[in-house]
């Protein structure tokens, strides 16, 4: 999958899935990472670059003890997260704060607010939406639920990516739930999108249309050996 210019890719997030950058978080050993790119295409953005669009994601750790707000500091090849999550604990992001996009047809000028957001997870336990557009373990492997405002989400298109691009579509059924096999070890990303046509505000500011890519995140530990990753993608500019 080749890079395209991110404004024209995000305008089109919601029609086109497969092709829409999105955050993931990663988490090796005591560092949990929020990545901006292409999972499937082992693409990380940077900064210099389009990193920097990123102006204020918020991290929030949920567990059995409760919520914790944690602390992003930004690097050149992602934020890392000030603790990484324990068994049975989550991590959630969401950037609420991404510039609009505005287009112009036929002399109309339409707002678009995007906003991408991540969750994180070390068991798949059912867990509660956190998110405004989120994706949720329900207690049985390989089954997720997708809720958009706290309801479930239907007729959504799913897809389940590991880092060599091999990835399933499937989409969710009245309950917003979506069922993949998980054949390898190794990390997963489930992926959405979702745009709500109607129009609203954000942070105060007026949008004609609101667009969302959330991405789930975990590793798993069963399976046949992961597959290699591809070659790295080179970060756009």
């Amino acid at each position: 999958m080749k890079t395209l210019l991110l404004p024209a890719l995000l305008a089109f997030a919601a029609l086109a899935p497969a092709q829409a950058h999105h955050l993931w978080i990663e988490q090796e050993g005591k560092t949990a990472t929020l990545q901006f790119g292409e999972f499937g295409d082992n693409l990380r953005e940077t900064s210099p670059g389009l990193l920097d669009k990123f102006m204020t994601p918020t991290a929030t750790l949920v567990g059995p003890r409760g919520e914790q707000a944690l602390a992003l500091e930004k690097t050149p090849r992602g934020f890392v997260l000030s603790r990484t999550a324990t068994p049975g604990e989550a991590i959630v992001v969401e950037e609420a704060g991404y510039p609009y996009f505005e287009n112009t047809h036929d002399g109309k000028t339409t707002r678009l607010a995007w906003t991408p957001a991540a969750r994180y997870v070390t068991t798949f336990n059912a867990q509660e939406p956190k998110l405004t557009f989120d994706i949720v373990p329900t207690g049985q492997q390989g089954q997720f639920r997708v809720v958009y405002k706290g309801k479930p989400a239907p007729k959504v298109k799913v897809s389940a990516v590991i880092p060599n691009g091999w990835s399933k579509e499937a989409t969710s059924d009245a309950a917003g739930l979506v069922r993949f096999d998980l054949p390898w070890q190794g990390n997963y990303v489930i992926e959405a999108h979702f745009e709500d046509k109607q129009p609203g505000a954000r942070n105060g500011k007026a949008y004609d249309t609101a667009s969302f890519v959330t991405a789930l995140s975990f590793t798993h530990a069963s399976g046949a050996p992961a597959l290699a990753a591809a070659p790295a993608a080179a970060p756009g500019k």
